[in-house]
């Protein structure tokens, strides 16, 4: 089985990692630091790219983990920017068969923005062919999904 962690956050050392570990208990994972990863935004064509870099580790996975802190009452740029890429070259159902699971972190987030992020995730894992097991914002929730995610493996 292999896991994947997508960190949208900056840093690489916060609540949204946190958030990760819990998810992933003592299983082991591979991060991927978007902030180490030059994916340019939608319409723009840099021969340094590295969107397929990206999208090639997650079509390796079995189960992937994606985290962002909440930013101006959203996900993260970097995430963001990583989803709207999809659009165009990636044909749906082009990672079906595998887990996904969201984690999005803040200080006291409302429910319209948890809303839209689920929304955004749930709708991004169907186009894509992905299992969505849902969204932690606590260490808690993180904990239960990830328990969820052992339980039925791929």
């Amino acid at each position: 089985m292999k896991n994947l962690f997508i960190n949208g956050s900056p840093n690489k050392a916060g609540n949204t990692v946190a958030l990760a570990k819990a998810a992933f208990d003592n299983d082991s994972y591979e991060t991927l630091a978007l902030v180490d990863y030059k994916v340019y935004s939608y319409g723009q064509t840099f021969e340094d790219d590295q969107f397929e870099m990206v999208l090639s580790k997650m079509k390796e996975a079995d189960q992937i983990v994606i985290g962002s802190p909440v930013y101006w009452h959203s996900m993260s740029g970097a995430l963001r920017n990583l989803l709207d890429r999809f659009y165009g070259p990636v044909r749906q159902g082009a990672l079906q068969g595998k887990k996904l699971m969201f984690l999005f972190q803040g200080a006291a987030p409302e429910g319209w923005m948890l809303e839209k992020a689920e929304y955004t995730m749930s709708r991004f894992a169907k186009l894509y062919g992905m299992e969505y097991l849902g969204m932690a914002t606590t260490q808690d929730e993180a904990e239960k999904l990830g328990q969820k995610m052992r339980r039925f493996p791929c």
